[in-house]
């Protein structure tokens, strides 16, 4: 029985390990890629399911004065840079600020267009709903990864530091 407990231990600390050593770099990079493909669909009018109700949350939050053929662009550039930003891994603390503004405004259709987001106020989202929804995943993910940008990281045992890839880049 101890033999198996022993082999236990062994596979849950070498899979504990993999990933506190490549967890952050693999949430950085598939965040990276979650912004730079919705942001670049962005680009070609009609393919992002969400362009109608980003246009008029940005023309509603400028009070009229970014029109919905201007700020689509506007929403597809910052969006990529955010997803550029990620995959470099470089200028994070300028990139997670970029995220965190980009996102006040994607969960700000809740409390301007609330008829448009749930079917039955508040628990029944639509499908934008859900989609305006699910970014609270999003946003965690990048508060773990603004964690990291003074050099803090996961470990699998306490005081004991793993190194990770991608780790000690430059801040800039």
């Amino acid at each position: 029985m101890n033999n198996l407990y022993s082999r236990y231990e062994r596979i849950d600390k070498a899979i504990t390990t993999w990933m506190a050593r490549y967890g952050l770099l693999l949430l950085r990079l598939s965040l990276g890629i979650v912004f730079f493909w919705f942001g670049f669909l962005k680009f070609f009018p009609g393919l992002s399911p969400a362009q109608d109700l980003a246009t008029r949350t940005i023309e509603t939050l400028s009070f009229g004065l970014i029109q919905p053929a201007v700020s689509i662009y506007i929403l597809a550039v910052w969006e990529c840079l955010i997803g550029l930003g990620l995959l470099i891994g470089r200028t994070m603390r300028v990139t997670l600020l970029l995220l965190f503004a980009q996102m006040l405004g994607t969960i700000s259709p809740i409390l301007l267009f609330p008829n448009e987001v749930f079917t039955r106020i508040p628990y029944a989202p639509t499908l934008e709903g859900q989609y305006i929804i699910k970014n609270m995943v999003l946003i965690s993910a990048a508060l773990v990864l603004g964690a990291t940008v003074r050099g803090g990281g996961m470990v699998v045992e306490p005081g004991r530091p793993i190194e990770r890839p991608g780790a000690g880049l430059p801040e800039g």
